[in-house]
């Protein structure tokens, strides 16, 4: 199965759901900023990622956002001004 990239940011309003929240997605992808991240996956992946991550979020107060940027290695180009970001080369590691 062919991974996507995609480019996931979240705001989530209780610290107690935001740590469960940071493991969820440490566990899938690449930290960009504190509530920005980079993960190459494929559709199981993604799957089992919303199925970790809706039980934890209150609908109400918190958000989650997802751009797929298209397939691993023909993803949109990233430009970074100030401190130096390195994208991973491909695939993501769950543990």
């Amino acid at each position: 199965m062919a991974r996507r990239r995609f480019l996931i940011a979240y705001d989530i309003a209780d610290d107690k759901r935001l740590r469960k929240v940071i493991k969820i997605m440490e566990s899938f992808g690449d930290r960009l900023q504190y509530s920005v991240f980079l993960c190459d996956l494929t559709p199981i992946e993604l799957t089992q990622w919303r199925i970790e991550l809706l039980p934890v979020l209150n609908l109400t107060h918190d958000s989650v956002v997802t751009f797929d940027l298209g397939p691993v290695g023909l993803s949109a180009t990233m430009t970074v001004y100030g401190v130096p970001r390195r994208l991973p080369a491909s695939g993501t590691v769950i543990v």
